[in-house]
């Protein structure tokens, strides 16, 4: 029995969605059917590649060819989506991963202007923290992304993000016009190191300051919660607005340091029709702005 790319991509996204029935709802097929094409996949190829106790998860065969799988799925789809874009646009369903702060703050405005211009084309996003959404780039788990501070020859920039303090409202220095990362040191830090971490680290360095977290957290909702409970303060980007409510406020550094935000798609594959498509629109916009 040969294997087809059906199994391939049931077999992906059940790895990817974390079981069948959220894998089910990705591929927007029945259960039973991710099931039968998954036992079918391993009947072709003689092992399991998935380990069905608790969650299921890749065996180590299965992360042996969850690469060469990905692999097949991109390049069936794009030769699918070239055949579909009889009128020059594109079609199909386009993966787009970003860190949280970008899902918030940016890509509302930047889906619904895609959306006008490409009806026929379906984006799917995924959010995750920076070294995150590179890894889902790189490994083809997503076609397109939105890369803090890459190589300078990669995709075409969307926005700079400066940081800012992040403060409870009531806190002494909320309301001041800017504030030097000094004056935090009467506080408990929490450092964000969802990726963030080295800007931290850079705003001190400029304030020839050390850096004493007493709190490192890694999730962005953890840390706004911690500081509207009081447990402390902390530096973010400004993009983080979004997500804060009447509870929070932030307040500009002077520390400048600020993160370059670039949308791309992989730097070692081909990329999707959609995913050129897509950049093209941005980078034309930067032309004429």
């Amino acid at each position: 029995m040969s294997i087809n790319i059906a199994q391939l991509r049931a077999f992906l996204a059940v790895a990817d969605e974390g079981g069948f029935g959220a894998a089910a709802d990705a591929l927007q097929i029945s259960q039973s059917a991710v099931s039968h094409a998954v036992a079918a996949l391993e009947k072709s190829l003689g092992c399991r590649v998935l380990i069905r106790q608790g969650p299921p998860r890749p065996t180590a065969f299965g992360e042996r060819i969850l690469d060469h799988a990905r692999a097949a799925i991109t390049a069936t789809d794009t030769i699918r989506a070239l055949a579909d874009q009889r009128d020059g646009r594109p079609t199909g369903t386009v993966r787009l991963a970003a860190p949280p702060t970008v899902c918030q703050g940016l890509l509302p405005d930047l889906l619904a202007r895609w959306r006008d211009e490409f009806p026929q084309l379906r984006i799917r996003v995924f959010e995750g923290e920076d070294d995150e959404v590179a890894d889902w780039l790189a490994s083809a788990t997503v076609d397109l992304a939105v890369l803090v501070d890459p190589p300078t020859d990669a995709g075409v920039p969307i926005g700079e993000d400066q940081f800012h303090a992040l403060l409870p409202r009531d806190h002494p220095l909320a309301g001041q016009h800017e504030i030097d990362i000094r004056d935090l040191d009467d506080d408990p830090f929490l450092l964000s190191c969802g990726g963030c971490e080295r800007h931290v680290r850079d705003a001190y360095r400029q304030a020839g300051s050390r850096l004493e977290p007493t709190h490192r957290v890694r999730e962005l909702g953890t840390l706004l919660a911690m500081v509207r409970a009081g447990v402390g303060v902390s530096v973010v980007p400004g993009l983080a607005e979004a997500m804060l409510d009447d509870r929070l406020v932030l307040v500009p550094l002077r520390q400048r340091v600020k993160r370059s935000l670039v949308l791309t798609g992989p730097r070692a594959k081909p990329w999707h029709p959609a995913t050129t498509a897509l950049i093209d629109t941005i980078r034309a916009e930067n032309r004429t702005s």
